[in-house]
């Protein structure tokens, strides 16, 4: 028997004239936490994507606890123990659990019978590994940790005894992040291999006893985790020295460019935006902490222009947002970017190519459009431009934007929104789902467009990146601010107390 739940030996895989895995020799150790990073666009999905059979490899051998495995779809990955836990989790909200779990795997022509069946399994395996959920709850009912502990009931269900994890704490807040790493040990613990892929190099290596390291479709490296830290693995991962430190120049604040005044907005039986009031002036960064679902996502809209609101006042200069949403290119008209927190819902379509996704929003402004007629040679220059400033991999604005992984997609909407000269920048996540390279650039170009007078209001679940970053951090809780301060004063600390609900007096 081998000690190896998974061997890829030569993997090779080319995408036209993109060379995306590179005689790939992999080897993750049974019951181990495996780590796997690199670039965006540096070839880890991919090599995922062929062990789980989305992807046929052009060369190269797959072994699966030391057999021969030709993989050439899903359901023979399935078949094999192999389970794979997406970035952007694949349940269906309006089903319950118990449903989800069975859908595909229904047991027979009585579906009764089988859902019998399936209850007494998933309870078996929520026992077994303390993985508690309501079967019959709706999914789009639940918090994002409970839908991801749906999702991995759903491979344990399927027989998965190796599980790949693309990206898993992308969306999940650090409470929700701690508990699915108990999960992880408490599987490990019971034989169950995991792949971890991510960005989050503090949490790989937190988690994981060993990592491979890849980049432009070579694997360049695999350490111990304990015999590693987070500048070496980003250093493999980039190919150069990446710099952890931001220089970040005290600048004169100029005059408010956004203003709100007692911002109120209803929404699902609860206030989303309880008597908000902030102000962002040229020339500073303004961030908003909180735990998903506190209203950061609804004040983002309705500010864009793109969702409505009850009462209250938003006033850009010396102009005022009205009511009745849709008014995103008015927005657009005054100078306000917009970078939406879900890129692939709100900032691009799938099935556009880079070029199309480019223009969105801007497709009716010069230069994009003369006379009504859209110029799609400018727009072309422009998204050559635009990928070539921003590293978008592989730069080929003739591609569906959808096939580009998730953090050369998010490049690909910031490099629309930070080109465009804009007053203001209002951005949700602006590095979720990018590697480190990209994420030192990134905030370079944050600060270049504050240092050019422009003001920025933007929401992070990473509060690193906000002390790293803004001049002012307003933390929200259930619709409100509940506390704001300037970030040398802030810490970990007390912003993670001000998210919890603590008011600001116990939490100084």
């Amino acid at each position: 028997m081998s000690d190896y739940a998974i061997e890829l030996r030569g993997i090779d895989k080319w995408f036209g004239p993109v060379h995306a895995n590179d005689k790939i020799d992999l080897a993750v150790p049974k019951g181990s936490i495996f780590g796997l990073v690199g670039e965006n666009g540096a070839g880890k999905s991919t090599l995922m994507s062929i062990l789980y059979g989305f992807y046929q490899a052009d060369a190269g051998e797959i072994l699966i606890r030391g057999q021969r495995c030709d993989i050439t779809s899903p359901n023979q990955a399935i078949e094999a123990g192999i389970g794979m836990v997406f970035q952007h989790l694949k349940l269906v909200p309006n089903m319950t659990v118990l449903d989800n779990l069975m859908l595909g795997r229904e047991g027979g022509g009585r579906l009764s019978a089988g859902r019998v069946r399936a209850r007494a399994l998933l309870h078996q395996l929520s026992t077994e590994h303390n993985l508690s959920v309501d079967p019959d709850a709706l999914v789009g009912d639940l918090p994002l940790g409970l839908q991801q502990r749906v999702e991995i009931l759903k491979q344990l269900y399927r027989g998965a005894e190796i599980l790949i994890l693309d990206e898993p704490t992308d969306v999940l807040t650090p409470q929700e992040t701690e508990e699915f790493f108990e999960i992880l040990k408490d599987l490990k613990g019971r034989g169950v291999t995991s792949v971890l892929i991510t960005h989050k190099l503090k949490e790989i290596l937190a988690v994981t006893s060993e990592i491979a390291i890849i980049r432009r479709g070579k694997i360049v490296g695999q350490v111990k985790t304990a015999e590693t830290d987070e500048q070496a693995l980003a250093d493999l991962m980039v190919g150069r020295t990446v710099s952890f430190q931001i220089s970040k120049a005290v600048g004169a604040k100029g005059a408010p460019l956004l203003t709100v005044s007692h911002l109120t907005k209803s929404g699902q039986g609860r206030k989303a935006l309880d008597d908000v009031s902030l102000s962002v002036h040229g020339g500073e960064i303004v961030g908003i902490a909180g735990i998903a679902g506190n209203g950061q996502t609804e004040l983002l809209e309705v500010l864009a222009g793109i969702s409505d609101f009850e009462a209250g006042q938003i006033c850009y200069g010396e102009k005022t947002l009205g009511h009745g949403g849709g008014q995103g290119a008015q927005t657009r008209a005054w100078g306000v970017a917009y970078v939406p927190e879900d890129r692939q819902r709100f900032a691009m379509v799938s099935a556009f190519t880079a070029t199309e996704v480019s223009a969105l929003g801007y497709q009716n402004r010069p230069p994009f459009c003369t006379h009504g007629l859209m110029r799609w040679g400018v727009v072309a220059q422009e998204t050559k431009a635009q990928m070539a400033a921003f590293d978008v991999r592989p730069p080929n604005p003739a591609l569906p934007s959808g096939s580009f992984s998730g953090g050369n997609q998010q490049k690909l909407v910031l490099s629309r929104e930070m080109t465009k000269d804009a007053q203001v920048l209002l951005i949700g996540q602006p590095t979720r789902g990018v590697d480190v390279g990209a994420i030192e650039f990134i905030h370079e170009k944050l600060l270049e467009q504050r240092a050019a007078g422009a003001g920025i209001l933007m929401v992070s679940g990473e509060l690193e990146e906000l002390i790293k970053l803004t001049d002012r951090i307003l933390v929200m809780f259930e619709g409100k601010i509940v506390g704001q301060m300037p970030t040398h004063e802030a810490s970990e600390l007390k912003i993670g107390l001000l998210m919890a609900g603590t008011d600001l007096e116990h939490a100084a």
